[in-house]
């Protein structure tokens, strides 16, 4: 007898199954069937969202990730905007300096 080898889903696929059956209120039969999957593989699938298991999709990143993230780059921006600011003023007075020399 030979074994039975079960398809492989993608984890993007996965999560989108999941979000047709939490996100946007469809059965697990009816999508299922919009999917052409079985049924009893989706359910698998939706209990473990439910549970909080995560379906690992590739560049998904946590919510600790990216709030540090946002952190660093904020750091990074005010520094930015902090030199913008002292080249604006150093820019003005050079540019007042070299006016003074010029006759007028």
């Amino acid at each position: 007898m030979e074994k039975k080898e079960h398809p492989s889903y993608s984890p993007e696929f996965q999560a989108e199954a999941v979000k047709l059956v939490l996100e946007q209120g469809l059965s697990i039969q009816a999508a299922a069937k919009r999917l052409n999957l079985p049924k009893s593989t989706l359910g698998h699938w939706v209990k473990a969202a439910k549970r909080g298991k995560q379906i690992a999709v590739p560049g998904a990143r946590s919510v600790a990730e990216l709030e540090a993230e946002v952190a660093k780059l904020r750091r990074e921006l005010a520094e930015a905007q902090m030199e913008r600011d002292i080249l604006k003023k150093a820019t003005a007075y050079f540019a007042k300096e070299s006016q003074k020399g010029t006759r007028t």
